[in-house]
């Protein structure tokens, strides 16, 4: 664990967030057993302290690029508990209205564009962002998340490029969590050395222990600070892995328990409490396992009061060729 300067406030921010991060993901498993949120649904459980510790880097002017597993990235971003529940139940009150569920969720005054459900569909967009404030004149960083399968996409080589070759302001995250759906990384890539992929296209590029929210953190602001100062993209390979299976009907047949209960052993909230006694004691912990607890069930109440969308707005927001008659 790494050990830069710390106080117990900021410790106390970072257990907070990962804490609800986890018992939001808890909670939606549950509640999509119950038949309560439909469709598809991918859990960021292990993975809390990447979003945790990227989003403090960031400036609320930047834009966040997610993936259809960024429940996490949006509720570390600051979309309210309440709209993000609504949005996975399906309602008119939720962030996107209802219309994006689990994996399109949409915020523009957080500048959070997507959860996109195409892997490394996020990239091209992130490119496109950052672009627009290069040409702009705008001092922005845009932050791309993907996972490690996105690089056999040929969008991933695309999007490198060009940003290496216009020099735009992207932070490359690449959650790095070993398997892209059900094939493992050795199964699918050549070179298991994430940064030397980046490298080829001549970006900055260094390896994370995405385990570890302040190496995260520390290294994020590193990132950040070089992109902001017009030094070109940066991508960081964040080394991490999801203690559940890619989706809730995946039966996480290609990996054994032994391994899973190794990675269980760095879990964030486990090991980051450990690391800071001083500052994250047991009743320190407790509460904040009270007040997320209540912010979650606040949540539930929200998003079950909700309604859905009338059946005579289905057709809002939606470009449709008709054929003449």
């Amino acid at each position: 664990m790494t050990s830069p300067s710390i106080d117990r406030d900021h410790a106390v921010q970072l257990m907070r967030e990962m804490t609800r991060i986890r018992r939001f993901e808890e909670k939606c498993a549950e509640l999509y057993s119950a038949g309560k949120i439909r469709g598809f649904l991918h859990l960021y459980v292990g993975e809390e302290a990447i979003a945790t510790g990227v989003m403090r880097a960031l400036e609320a002017d930047d834009a966040v690029v997610a993936t259809y597993r960024e429940h996490g990235h949006a509720l570390a971003r600051g979309i309210n508990a309440n709209a993000l529940m609504a949005e996975m139940y399906g309602r008119v009150e939720g962030v996107s209205h209802g219309r994006g569920g689990s994996m399109h969720v949409f915020d523009a005054a957080t500048r959070f564009y997507g959860g996109n459900a195409i892997v490394g569909g996020g990239l091209p967009l992130a490119v496109g962002l950052a672009l627009a404030d290069k040409m702009q004149g705008r001092n922005r960083v845009t932050a791309c998340f993907f996972g490690e399968g996105a690089i056999a996409e040929g969008a991933f080589h695309e999007s490198m490029n060009l940003a290496a070759v216009w020099q735009l302001p992207v932070l490359f995250c690449c959650e790095n969590n070993l398997y892209a759906m059900g094939t493992a990384l050795a199964r699918s890539e050549s070179e298991t050395d994430l940064v030397l992929k980046a490298a080829a296209f001549d970006v900055a590029a260094w390896p994370v222990d995405g385990m570890d929210v302040l190496a995260v953190e520390q290294h994020a602001r590193r990132a950040v600070d070089v992109v902001r100062a017009g030094s070109g993209p940066v991508f960081l390979e964040l080394r991490t892995y999801r203690f559940r299976a890619h989706s809730m009907y995946d039966p996480d047949r290609y990996r054994g328990r032994e391994e899973i209960e190794h990675w269980r052993e760095r879990d964030p909230l486990v090991t980051f409490p450990a690391s800071m006694p001083d500052f994250l004691d047991q009743a320190t912990l407790d509460g904040i396992e009270r007040d997320v607890a209540a912010e979650i069930e606040a949540a539930i109440a929200f998003a079950e009061a909700g309604s859905l969308e009338a059946a005579a707005d289905l057709e809002r927001f939606v470009t449709m060729d008709r054929v003449p008659s």
